[in-house]
């Protein structure tokens, strides 16, 4: 179980002041269930999760894994304690294999694990597990090996930040799947910043961040009743806050 309690964030302003971006968010997020985090574009979906992975520093308040007091540990620390996050825009790795790149988030899984891995974010195996990651992969071919590198471990908590991106229909709905599958056969607390249909019918609870503060906690069926997905105006009502209806 992870939980926020009051927590605050604050970044570097144009003028070199400080910005709060989280204002006092408390968030309990429990085992075996997937979140997807929405709301309109800068209103704090990401600082949150980066927050979440230590990524940005908590100003105020407590983050708490499995009853454990996560606010001072680093990235690296919180990492070897099961939480993962894959990236908006990830960062190229040239030099290194997708092989090697996949064996050392799966930690000693055999080959045929990591070719599934590869398989479950629309990739063929045999096409890329000796690719180096370098500028020769498009954005999305690079987001799906990500992915897949966090997919590869034993996660308690496992962030995900659009990860439909950059993504073809085919493999958004392979990885649409592996997220379903993810979520009956582990325990992990799956969260995903997204504003897509088929990412919202996943949730078990869908938290609407605008504002840099939570302004809802609700299911599914309650945010897509609210939404046509047929019209035009609709579909960019959650990304840019303004309903033209």
């Amino acid at each position: 179980m992870l939980q926020l309690k009051n927590v605050s964030v604050s970044a570097d302003g144009e003028n070199g002041d400080e910005v709060e971006i989280i204002y006092n968010v408390s968030l309990t997020l429990e085992k075996k269930k997937i979140y997807v985090v929405t709301g309109p574009n800068g209103g704090g979906k990401t600082s949150l999760a980066k927050a979440i992975m230590g990524i940005l520093p908590v100003r105020c308040g407590t983050i708490y894994l499995d009853g454990e007091d996560i606010t001072a540990k680093t990235i690296t620390e919180r990492a070897k304690m099961g939480i993962g996050y894959a990236f908006q825009a990830p960062t190229r790795f040239k030099g290194l294999r997708v092989r090697d790149f996949l064996a050392i988030a799966a930690k000693g899984k055999d080959e045929n694990a990591l070719y599934s891995l590869l398989v479950d974010v629309g990739l063929c195996a045999q096409d890329y597990i000796d690719r180096e990651l370098n500028a020769s992969f498009s954005g999305g071919e690079l987001k799906r090996v990500e992915i897949a590198s966090i997919l590869a471990q034993d996660l308690k908590v496992a962030l995900f930040d659009e990860p439909e991106a950059g993504i073809d229909l085919w493999s958004f709905q392979k990885l649409t799947e592996t997220f379903r599958r993810l979520n009956e056969i582990t325990d992990t607390t799956i969260v995903i910043i997204s504003h897509q249909e088929r990412i919202l019918r996943l949730a078990d609870e869908v938290i609407l961040v605008a504002d840099g503060r939570i302004s809802e906690i609700t299911s599914p069926e309650k945010i897509l009743g609210e939404i046509d997905f047929t019209d035009s105006d609709c579909t960019v009502c959650l990304e840019s806050n303004q309903c033209k209806k």
